[in-house]
């Protein structure tokens, strides 16, 4: 098995064509057919079913190209840093629940540097993905924070991926709506208020378990939800629709936050914010920068 077969592999499931792989690839179709083959030998398994129109991944090669994937990312980047090393812009990349904090850390780190060239990476997306993007090495710091309901819960989990959470600070839980809202003159507010007001959440995709919701008091059973994946639609909604978002209180001056009135919730869990790195891994200076940058605000 090679890095070139894995990347062969990667190209027919993308293009799911022999003929169209082996253009992008610049190689022949025979030669490309007979590389997979060998691999497929090799490995005891069928990567590719061949249909009329093309080919289909199976399922064993879907689980196998999504391996191969993480192989060939890691082995570019050590081909990038070493072998390449001359033309190599500096890098960065940080992955991040949906938490304007660390869009803001991530500003403050990149002023600071004001390099005349580099390549940074911000990812704002799901729990799983941000857990993910560290253990695979696409980031070097996940920005994440827990709630009393699961904090246990990760600690296995990320044990399990070999990675180490940091705590920064711990805040109290608020609730978040627009300064229209028919509530907003309430100094407290409890979710029984709020039970005929959509709340907003973050869709964690296929990871539909409370475990993996960012924000607090996950468990309850609201009436109405509107799952969105990004902060600016989740405000918009917010103000459109007289709903509301459980959150810690630091929404930050943007994406029409003005416009937002921050409450006291009368339900008391508290969220962990950190962050998360490999195991044993000491991070860059930028990265010690940005984790400094985040622990101020």
């Amino acid at each position: 098995m090679t890095i070139l077969q894995l990347k062969y592999v990667i190209a027919i499931d993308e293009e799911c064509s022999m003929r169209k792989a082996a253009d992008r690839l610049y190689v022949s179709q025979p030669g490309l057919s007979s590389a997979v083959r060998d691999l497929e030998n090799e490995l005891g398994i069928q990567i590719f079913e061949r249909v009329h129109n093309g080919v289909v991944t199976t399922a064993a090669g879907a689980s196998f190209i999504a391996y191969a994937r993480n192989a060939v990312e890691q082995f570019e980047k050590v081909e990038n840093k070493y072998l390449n090393s001359k033309a190599e812009r500096p890098s960065f990349s940080v992955s991040m629940q949906h938490y304007t904090i660390a869009v803001n850390a991530f500003i403050e780190t990149v002023k600071e540097y004001d390099l005349e060239e580099y390549q940074y990476y911000i990812r704002e997306t799901q729990t799983s993905e941000v857990i993910e993007d560290v253990k695979n090495l696409r980031s070097e710091v996940g920005v994440i924070a827990l709630s009393d309901f699961n904090k246990s819960t990760f600690k296995k989990i990320f044990a399990d991926a070999s990675l180490e959470f940091h705590e920064l600070f711990t805040r109290n839980t608020y609730v978040y709506l627009s300064k229209d809202h028919p509530l907003a003159d309430h100094e407290e507010l409890s979710l029984e208020d709020l039970q005929d007001y959509p709340c907003m959440v973050f869709d964690q995709g296929e990871n539909t378990s409370f475990y993996y919701r960012e924000e607090a008091l996950a468990t309850y059973d609201y009436k109405k939800v509107i799952c969105t994946n990004e902060r600016a639609t989740s405000i918009e909604l917010m103000l459109g629709l007289d709903g509301y978002a459980v959150g810690v209180a630091m929404l930050g001056d943007s994406l029409n936050t003005s416009k937002i009135k921050v409450v006291k919730l009368k339900e008391d869990e508290t969220l962990t914010f950190g962050y998360i790195s490999r195991k044993g891994a000491k991070l860059s200076e930028m990265g010690e920068t940005f984790v400094e940058k985040l622990s101020k605000f």
